[in-house]
């Protein structure tokens, strides 16, 4: 154990000095009276401090070995602090002062323990408190880098300065500032998990509110500022212009029509803007860049007119049709009705894409409101104004085309690029009635028609399909006689009429009561029975029929053929009669009248037994 300080300069002295003879036989110390004893414990008293536990205090370095240095902190003895705990003074000499924690004041061995470790944590958290309580920089180490920020060394304490507490405008790099010095405030301490987070972000803050003021202060639209590109978007860039962020529209960057700012400009490029708008109160700033240059339109050519062909790159499709880019900033519409002499107006998209260069004819134009409208199909001819029209489409010539667009009374055909023709419903067929075109046809469909009518001034073509054969009702009209029986079957009814299947696929109607069959019943939809003819018309191509009329008929017919035979039978009965005597006419009426009547009841019993056998 080493000595205080008192006894240490005790033993300094040469043995010489010191007088032997004053030992007594009861040992060191042994000769002093009580009251010399009591003084010479004050003056050792009044060399000593008053040490308490658990608090740093200073100390001086009295002696350092391989593995610890001596500190003498004026109590009765010193204390020791491995070598391990100064690495940070590698020039640390005796006589030098620092600051330790006294942890004990006396141990098991009566030895003082210190503890700088613990006196660096102590000091540093209570400067950190200190900073936070009066606002002060401190001067940080940025040690390295972690997850969302930076890890800074303050007083010896590991505190986190997150990435959005660097700078006020985005940072994308954290590496550039690890092992370099950096000014930060404290601004939260949690105590709990002995977190620190601080913020050099906020001594920026502060002296670029002034200049923020004196900025928005001498503000004016018009006014060309520099600025920094700080942050990009799909529909603008934020612009640093100094303290005072402006946004910068995607639509301001370029005259001409680009998708992204990142297409012209980059991040932490410096550029030169012009102020469009601003609102003081917001503190929004709308800026603009091509502003500073000359509208393109002052720059189009003279020679572009009505008429003109122009070159160029499609830029934007729509529904409605196509922008064509002449020059960066000058645009004309190509109208989806401009593509194509077609008269069946289609999607752009069948046309044309993003990307496309072509060229188009000038169809409008106002340099004042600075418009343009364009065409691609006056490149090619108008097929209604070519020579060959008359004779290619002639009456009675045919042609195949695509079916474009159906409607009640008939379908557009398209029989070439901006011709069309009319097939009316009427004309679709000779034997159905076809009452929308759906039922024959459908949209993109070929069909093989016959040419009725051309009006080539009014850009009319008048089309047939039934036409392309002979009128069957030519043959119908000796088939289908009146009176004639044909097989038939009932395909639909309403409460008036039932519509017939006949044979070769002709349609032919019957009135309800005439499908009453001789059981009495009413022929239902998908019957098959032989019907008769009651009206054929080639004209209006109808034809009538009965079913009820063939049972009656038949009825009828035997009725009549009976009373032929009994005529018959009656005449002979007279003529015997009369030879016989002539004079015994009451006789003669009576039993013809007699005859007559018994014929006619046999008449009548013969076909009610026929029915009935039927």
């Amino acid at each position: 154990m080493y000595p205080g300080l008192y006894t240490k300069n005790m033993a300094n002295k040469q043995a010489a000095d010191f007088d032997w003879d004053l030992v007594g036989s009861k040992g060191f110390g042994g000769g002093y009276s009580a009251e010399e004893r009591a003084t010479l414990e004050a003056l050792i008293d009044g060399t000593l401090n008053q040490v308490t536990e658990k608090e740093v205090v200073v100390g001086t370095v009295v002696g350092i070995t391989d593995r610890e240095v001596i500190l003498n902190i004026g109590f009765k003895s010193d204390g020791m602090v491995s070598t391990t705990e100064f690495r940070d003074m590698p020039e640390l000499k005796v006589g030098d002062q620092v600051e330790v924690y006294v942890e004990n004041q006396e141990d098991s061995n009566g030895q003082l323990i210190l503890s700088r470790k613990l006196a660096k944590v102590m000091t540093a958290w209570s400067n950190i408190e200190k900073a936070l309580e009066t606002d002060i920089v401190i001067d940080g180490f940025v040690k390295r880098r972690t997850k969302g920020g930076l890890i800074v060394d303050i007083y010896g304490v590991e505190a986190f300065l997150p990435g959005s507490q660097i700078d006020v405008k985005p940072i994308r790099d954290f590496d550039i500032f690890v092992g370099k010095k950096m000014e930060v405030k404290v601004v939260k301490i949690n105590h709990a998990n002995d977190n620190v987070v601080v913020s050099h972000k906020v001594l920026i803050e502060k002296d670029l509110e002034q200049q923020r003021q004196q900025i928005l202060t001498n503000l004016e639209k018009g006014q060309v500022l520099e600025g920094v590109i700080k942050n990009m978007t799909n529909f603008g860039v934020f612009i640093d212009l100094g303290g005072v962020d402006g946004l910068l529209h995607i639509t301001d960057i370029s005259w001409g029509r680009i998708n992204h700012p990142q297409e012209l400009l980059k991040l932490d490029q410096k550029i030169q803007v012009v102020v469009l708008d601003f609102d003081e109160n917001k503190k929004r700033i709308s800026l603009g860049m091509k502003q500073l240059q000359a509208h393109p339109w002052e720059a189009l050519a003279s020679e572009v007119e009505v008429g003109s062909k122009v070159k160029g790159k499609i830029v934007n499709v729509a529904d409605y049709g196509a922008f064509l880019e002449v020059l960066p900033g000058v645009e004309g519409l190509i109208h989806v009705s401009e593509m194509s002499w077609s008269q069946h107006l289609r999607n752009p998209q069948d046309f044309l894409k993003v990307g496309d260069e072509i060229e188009a004819v000038v169809l409008t134009l106002d340099r004042a409101e600075r418009k343009m409208s364009l065409g691609i199909k006056q490149l090619t001819e108008d097929p209604w104004t070519k020579q060959d029209l008359l004779s290619k489409y002639a009456v009675g010539s045919k042609h195949r085309g695509t079916v474009r667009n159906l409607t009640n009374f008939g379908l557009f055909l398209e029989l070439e690029e901006g011709i069309d023709g009319l097939v009316h419903v009427s004309d679709l067929s000779w034997t159905k009635k076809v009452k929308h075109p759906s039922e024959f046809v459908k949209v993109g469909e070929g069909l093989d028609v016959v040419v009725l009518e051309l009006d080539a001034e009014n850009r009319r073509l008048a089309l047939g399909h039934k036409q392309l054969e002979e009128n069957p009702w030519d043959t119908f009209e000796t088939i289908f006689t009146v009176g004639s029986i044909h097989k038939s079957t009932v395909t639909s009814k309403n409460d008036k009429t039932a519509t017939l299947e006949l044979p070769y696929g002709i349609e032919g109607f019957a009135p309800i009561k005439q499908l009453t069959k001789e059981d009495g019943s009413i022929a239902e939809v998908g019957e098959s029975l032989d019907f008769k003819v009651l009206e054929f018309s080639k004209e209006d191509r109808k034809i009538m029929l009965s079913h009820t009329k063939i049972h009656s008929d038949v009825k009828e017919e035997a009725v009549q053929e009976e009373k032929k035979k009994t005529a018959k039978a009656v005449e002979k009965v007279a003529a015997t009669v009369e030879k016989s005597t002539m004079g015994d006419l009451d006789a003669l009426s009576a039993l013809k009248e007699q005859m007559e009547g018994a014929a006619r009841e046999e008449a009548i019993k013969k076909l009610e037994k026929k029915a009935k056998s039927e």
